[in-house]
């Protein structure tokens, strides 16, 4: 019998000598020992890391890598185990349900996955340590004012990141309003200081997830990667970064992330794993060699097909299911594996980078199953977070109808503590467009208001004068700036969290093309070396517009210690004479914010509004810093809002 020695069979190995050449009677032997390990070069698996200590001890995997469903994987970890492994239909996928019990620890574990060839795949997976408990991740609220960036648009902080060769796009054209122009994460870095000394208090950038599209990517809302920061904006680290030094100065950071769809050149889209992982994929599988416009099945856009109780299924079907755009494939979140990657996507960025709120894009176009089921999931791990979704509709029923606590007929529940109210926003520009009249001018805005009985919670509701998709709120206004100052300072004083787009502090506005996308989200000026005009430091502005900054920045850095605005008492009077008084009332503070549409001087009799209490009391005007003692009447010498205080 012939024994071969442990120390022969290495050093044949070495010489890359095949075992199984041997041939002895521990053949067998021979060929376990010859099985192939590879480490750490599966191509994908996603989430690429995770957390011990969730309420929600399990964690599904998605895995990508050629002929992986032919794998069997196994876990050795103590308090972690495979609940079950998914095929699909593609070989080149796997699902794996992980159960992280409560006793699991952190560390590094290995998912190795053993392949009928003898081949072994040895993949190290990360579960790190929660860096604060659930409680602390604390959400955006009413005493938030959030600032709204585009980031390619805002800043360009380093202009090494501005073209990467191996993605579609690969220009940077500051003439062309839809090509990059080179803002990044380290450009919104360079001026928080700005940002805080304005007085706000968030910001939001429109997404930083990686958009390698051919053309019009600047704007981040056709990811191809959920997981990655496009290396055009920066990297993890420097969104991190961005995360720590907004924590540092008191300011949250609000992620915009999209559930409804990504952006065709997906890496999935290659190689789907299911057959129904998006919408009408028959139809995209059958002509994605050629795909356009005439090969997509967009969505119809009815989106009050979601509450019609009289809609057919068509028209439901062909909203939800819809792409939004054809470069743009529809996501199916009825799809459980989809469902879950997506609720964990968003789990994971939470916890990376302790997000204090989401904004979700696009919200009436999901399944709106789902979006109750993501957005409960969410808000049950962090009871304290803030989510805020995009429904744009001007009637007041359907905003409601989205909020958490909605007494809503069909008994759907959405758990999403913030729509967007575009209603009233619409309300205002209209009504301080119009000429006053019984139904006209400022009783538009007095009637808005007037439609927060139908809210749960009307403090919740985000208020905006515009955002990236709209007109600037100067062009809405025809350019008047003093229409525009009553735009601020109202809904700044109102039970809203109030969103302000980078620009509109200093008049950006889109009056050249109105509505157009690409002038709306022009330069910030003062971003980019070389820039004549810079806001930033008031460079070369107008007068009109270091007026206006000026404006917005009294304003905002009272409302950030305003309890009465915050979460005071709301009442107002109907429109009398051209003008329209609200008050926030709370103890030790009455705010009264006083809008005149005359244009010539007019003297109001202030006995109208005794049921306030300010007869005898001394106010401060916040942007004037002028004092008033409340009494007999006022005069009003030109049109315009003035906002007065008790407490200085």
């Amino acid at each position: 019998m012939v024994k071969v020695s442990s120390i022969f069979i290495i050093w044949l190995t070495v010489l890359n000598m095949p075992l199984t050449y041997i041939k002895t009677e521990n053949t067998i032997t021979a060929h376990i020992n010859s099985v192939v390990e590879e480490h750490n070069d599966i191509e994908r698996i996603e989430p690429s890391n995770w957390w011990v200590g969730f309420k929600n001890s399990e964690l599904q995997l998605l895995v990508k890598h050629p002929n992986i469903i032919n794998a069997f994987p196994e876990i050795d970890y103590a308090g972690v185990s495979i609940k079950k492994v998914h095929k699909t239909d593609s070989e080149n996928y796997l699902f794996i349900d992980l159960y992280i019990d409560k006793t699991a620890k952190a560390g590094k574990l290995n998912i190795v996955f053993k392949f009928e060839n003898g081949v072994k795949k040895i993949q190290t997976y990360e579960l790190k340590s929660r860096k604060k408990p659930a409680e602390d991740y604390i959400g955006f609220d009413s005493s938030d004012v959030i600032y709204l960036i585009t980031p390619d648009r805002f800043s360009n902080g380093d202009s090494s990141n501005d073209i990467n060769q191996n993605l579609l796009e690969k220009t940077i054209d500051r003439t062309n309003n839809y090509a990059r122009h080179g803002g990044d994460i380290r450009g919104m870095i360079n001026h928080l200081d700005y940002i805080e000394s304005m007085g706000f208090t968030a910001i939001w950038p429109c997404p930083l997830l990686t958009n390698n599209m051919p053309s019009g990517s600047y704007h981040g809302y056709a990811m191809t990667d959920f997981y990655e920061i496009d290396s055009r904006f920066g990297t993890l680290g420097d969104y991190l970064e961005l995360a720590h030094q907004t924590k540092d100065k008191g300011i949250k950071l609000i992620m915009d992330q999209v559930a409804n769809h990504c952006g065709l050149e997906h890496w999935w889209m290659k190689d789907l794993p299911f057959k129904n992982w998006v919408n009408y994929q028959e139809n995209y599988e059958e002509n994605k060699d050629s795909w356009n416009n005439q090969a997509t099945i967009t969505t119809n856009h009815r989106r009050t097909s979601n509450q019609d109780i009289y809609s057919s299924k068509k028209d439901k079907e062909e909203m939800s299911n819809g792409w939004f755009v054809s470069g743009m494939p529809d996501l199916n979140q009825r799809n459980p594996f989809m469902a879950k990657y997506l609720i964990q996507n968003s789990i994971w960025w939470i916890e990376t980078a302790g997000l204090s709120g989401i904004r979700q894009d696009t919200y009436p176009y999901s399944d709106k199953e789902f979006m109750s089921q993501w957005a409960g999931a969410i808000m049950e791990q962090y009871p304290n977070f803030s989510i805020v979704g995009e429904e744009w509709s001007y009637n007041p029923l359907i905003i409601g109808y989205w909020q958490n606590g909605a007494n809503n007929r069909d008994g759907y529940k959405s758990n999403l503590k913030s729509p967007m109210d575009f209603a009233m926003q619409g309300q205002i520009v209209n009504g301080l467009n119009e000429y006053e009249s019984w139904d006209t001018g400022l009783i538009k805005m007095y009637e808005g208001l007037a439609n927060d009985f139908h809210y749960a919670s009307p403090k919740d509701i985000m208020i905006f004068p515009d955002n990236h998709d709209m007109s600037r709120i100067f062009t809405q206004l025809k350019e008047d700036v003093v229409n525009t100052k009553i735009t601020l300072g109202y809904m700044l004083a109102l039970p809203r969290i109030p969103q302000i787009y980078y620009g509109t502090e200093i008049l950006m506005n889109d009056s050249v093309n109105p509505g157009d996308h690409g002038l709306i989200r022009t330069d910030f000026p003062g971003g980019w070396e070389g820039d004549t005009v810079n806001a930033f430091t008031g460079k070369s502005l107008n007068d009109e517009q270091k007026d206006m900054q000026g404006f917005v920045k009294q304003l905002l850095n009272y409302r950030k210690n305003s309890k009465a605005i915050h979460s005071g008492k709301t009442i107002h009077f109907a429109p009398f004479m051209g003008t329209y008084l609200l008050f926030r009332i709370i103890e030790g503070e009455t705010v009264a914010v006083i809008i005149n549409k005359n244009d010539s001087p007019i003297t109001i009799d202030l006995k109208r509004y005794d049921e306030i209490g300010l007869k005898g009391k001394n106010l401060k005007n916040i942007i004037t810093n002028e004092t008033f003692v409340w009494k007999g009447e006022m005069v009003l010498n030109s049109k315009g809002i003035t906002i007065l205080t008790t407490k200085f």
